[in-house]
Formats: C-alpha cells, sequence, structure tokens
C-alpha cells in the first residue's frame, strides 16, 4: 500500500485529518480519534474551547 493511496478520517474530537496507521489495521472501522490525548478529551466537541482555564 503506498502512503498516497492511505485511507483518512477526521477526529471526533479535534477535528484534525488523519491517516490510517498499521496498528489500527484490524480496528480501523471503529477507531475515530487521532491520538490517546484526543481520546481521553473525547467529551469535549471539535470547536469548543475549555472555558475551565482563565487567562490574566
Amino acid at each position: 500500500m503506498f502512503k498516497q493511496h492511505l485511507d483518512g478520517k477526521v477526529c471526533a474530537t479535534c477535528g484534525r485529518y488523519f491517516q490510517w496507521r498499521k496498528r489500527w489495521q484490524n480496528n480501523w472501522a471503529n477507531v475515530r480519534y487521532c491520538s490517546k490525548r484526543c481520546s481521553s478529551n473525547r467529551n469535549r466537541v471539535a470547536g469548543q474551547h475549555d472555558t475551565t482555564k482563565q487567562t490574566d
């Protein structure tokens, strides 16, 4: 499989486009997040900002 022919998806948390990886080959249909960080923040919807932080 050539890299330019890899499937891709959009992350459900951050909205980033990501491509197929070999480690996901057996579970590609169920992959929704681009990273472990996004998976752990899955309650956050793409485009929303964390309002708990206060900037000074």
